[in-house]
């Protein structure tokens, strides 16, 4: 009887593991870790080769952060595929003392170098910097605090601020109030596109002009 039973167990076994997969894929962890942010008045560009005119440069304003992304297993590409950075700014409200606004923007990065130092940058035109301080100038002064978090796969996996306490973009306040009338600009919005292009990662095109 042991004879009989055993080939019909081991046909049973073959069929099982016929069925199983072959391999499973080994979900990938992404880490990010980056600095404090930072903001800085930078003037207009002058770019050599075409014709100048007659004008007096005006500051843009830059916000950016410094951050480093690691991925396990790391790919062959030692990219990742897209990174999303959120950024948050308040800026005094200057219809309103003692007030803020809030500024938010979304940027899609791709192709994003691993284990680099990269950076994600926003920009207030000179536009939006006479809006906020009523000059030409000077539009650090007009800076509060700013956020940011990153994003891969929709996944939240870093957040820093310059001031106050993280995550203060999401906290319920009388202060601060959230607007779009003065919008933040990606780096491929602004005249500092084809600038300093390695330092910072890559803009996805369909969030580009």
């Amino acid at each position: 009887m042991r004879h009989l039973l055993q080939p019909v167990f081991l046909f049973s076994f073959s069929v099982l593991a016929a069925t199983l997969p072959l391999g499973r894929a080994t979900a990938q962890q992404f880490k990010v870790v980056g600095d404090k942010p930072s903001f800085e008045d930078i003037s207009s560009p002058e770019f050599s080769g075409v014709k100048q005119k007659s004008f007096k440069a005006k500051d843009w304003l830059e916000l950016e952060a410094k951050i480093r992304i690691s991925m396990s297993p790391e790919p062959n590409s030692k990219t990742c595929d897209k990174v999303t950075v959120k950024w948050f700014v308040a800026v005094k409200n200057p219809e309103k003392p003692n007030s803020m606004l809030l500024l938010s923007k979304v940027v899609d990065h791709v192709n994003a170098p691993l284990e680099e130092d990269v950076y994600s940058s926003v920009y207030l035109s000179p536009a939006s910097i006479k809006r906020l301080t009523g000059a030409d100038r000077a539009g650090k002064s007009s800076v509060e605090a700013v956020g940011y978090e990153v994003l891969i796969n929709g996944e939240r996996l870093f957040q820093e601020t310059s001031k106050f306490k993280n995550g203060w973009w999401s906290m319920p306040s009388d202060k601060i109030s959230s607007t779009d009338t003065v919008p933040l600009l990606n780096k491929s919005e602004t005249p500092f596109a084809a600038m300093w292009w390695d330092r910072f990662m890559e803009v996805s095109a369909s969030k580009a002009p």
